[in-house]
């Protein structure tokens, strides 16, 4: 039987839910989770302790309970739960403030809010995010200077939702350029991209796992078939070799595993909007 989980926040709950699952996935057990963000009221907060305590009820189990709240009226109604709670940022805050031997400051929306000293990285957030838009699958091979990653790959292997979350996670300009099956033929890169050498990253994945995917896509199409994939990575895979581009085996990465990698391995800096 799953336990439940109740994360919970004056903000948008993001960094409950991150800490949260790190901590969960050491548990060789299931979790249904909840997410309520925003809880800035009395009312609200009261609305989520009768959710707890019927939980607490009905499955005989104490849910668990991650949360993050400045007031203290709206604190102490969640702490006056049924639950087993837990405060993620304090119990880091704590020792971290004897350390540095100054007190904090608590803030609602501090971490994620639109303040004066953020609004700047926002901007360029929402820019990344439509550059990796316009940029996405070769739609576009204009302002490739402006890039900071050019992904390339064979059709369905992660380009775009790794382009997307770099754009969103950390604010990087990312182009992707599919390889289709008619440049099998003759592979080679574009005038375009062979300019930014430089920026290129490749993905690659399993033949087994692409095939699967594509059947998803186009179930029995020659697309699709296990033939046609492996031809597809072994052409794009010695083009990497042959140009010297860097690259990574997607099979068993996640989106944000991926991601990851491949800035540590073109040594970009890290800087989380």
């Amino acid at each position: 039987m799953s336990r439940t989980v109740f994360y919970i926040s004056d903000g948008t709950a993001i960094t409950m839910e991150v800490l949260g699952h790190a901590v969960l996935s050491q548990f060789d057990r299931e979790f249904e989770q909840r997410t309520w963000p925003f809880v800035e009221s009395v009312e609200r907060a009261r609305e989520i302790r009768e959710r707890i305590d019927r939980s607490c009820e009905e499955s005989g189990e104490r849910p668990i309970v991650f949360y993050s709240i400045v007031c203290d009226e709206i604190r102490d109604i969640i702490l006056a739960s049924q639950g087993f709670c837990h405060d993620v940022i304090e119990s880091l805050i704590a020792p971290l403030s004897e350390e540095l031997d100054m007190a904090p400051h608590p803030t609602v929306h501090r971490t994620h809010g639109l303040n004066r000293d953020n609004v700047a990285r926002y901007d360029a957030r929402i820019a990344a995010v439509e550059y990796a838009l316009s940029h996405d699958d070769g739609l576009s091979l204009r302002h490739l200077e402006q890039a900071q990653v050019i992904l390339v790959g064979v059709s369905r292997c992660g380009k775009t939702p790794t382009s997307l979350y770099l754009a969103m996670q950390f604010g990087l300009r990312v182009a992707n350029y599919p390889f289709i099956a008619d440049d099998m033929d003759n592979l080679t890169l574009p005038p375009e991209i062979r300019q930014q050498r430089d920026k290129l990253f490749g993905l690659t994945i399993d033949a087994e796992r692409l095939s699967a995917i594509r059947n998803e896509r186009r179930s029995g199409s020659t697309y699709a078939s296990l033939r046609q994939c492996r031809l597809e990575l072994a052409e794009v895979e010695a083009l990497y070799r042959r140009f010297g581009i860097p690259h990574l085996n997607t099979t068993n990465y996640s989106v944000e595993e991926i991601a990851t990698r491949l800035m540590d391995k073109l040594g970009i800096e890290r800087r989380i909007f």
